[in-house]
């Protein structure tokens, strides 16, 4: 069986990316990570990567006058690495119509709470804030407008009363480890359709 090439953006320690890497090398999942790619030079993800055998590239986007030569560098990349999947994980930056129209309907994010419920970066905290007893993390498809694309998979997870941000946190992480690699084989196997805002999953 074909595996499919994935490519991750990540910005920070890349925990996700683990959990990926880690159900690829154990077959759980057909696919395989061709290529990591960090806005961060510092980015603990990219260690990751080298440590697995997986090129890791550093794109600075300070030396890209805009972000869409930026994300052109990017997208250049990911073609020479044959992807087929674009992986979102913990990636700080918003992306623009130069990566999506590459790859549409090819770019899935992972974000900590059950959209379209708390977007943006501070989903654990707004669901604490807001009182919900019930909270988790959502995949799904990448458009323009911030986690707004249509929701592959979800997983729930119930908020304690005495939960501080970092436990809820810690709790939603779990289940993302579980999650990300589901939703992409399902991606590989060929198991999603895009019908407007809703995600199919054939049988």
């Amino acid at each position: 069986m074909v595996k499919t090439k994935i490519g991750v953006l990540a910005s920070g320690r890349g925990s996700n990316l683990q959990s990926i890497i880690d159900a690829c090398e154990k077959k759980e999942i057909l696919a395989e990570v061709a290529v990591v790619i960090s806005d961060k030079k510092d980015a603990f993800a990219l260690q990751r990567a080298k440590k697995h055998g997986i090129k890791a590239f550093f794109v600075d986007p300070e030396k890209y006058s805009s972000r869409e030569l930026h994300e052109n560098a990017i997208v250049n990349i990911l073609q020479q690495n044959k992807v087929e999947l674009v992986c979102l994980a913990g990636y700080m930056r918003l992306l623009t119509g130069v990566i999506i129209e590459k790859f549409e309907d090819r770019i899935m994010n992972i974000h900590p709470a059950l959209l379209p419920a708390f977007p943006g970066t501070h989903g654990q905290k707004d669901a604490l804030d807001y009182g919900v007893k019930i909270t988790g993390c959502t995949v799904h498809f990448v458009v323009e407008q911030m986690d707004a694309g249509p929701i592959i998979a979800q997983a729930a997870v119930t908020v304690l009363e005495n939960d501080t941000v970092e436990t809820l946190a810690g709790r939603i992480l779990e289940q993302e480890h579980k999650l990300y690699p589901k939703a992409i084989e399902l991606f590989a196997k060929g198991k999603l359709k895009i019908t407007g805002r809703n995600v199919k999953i054939k049988k």
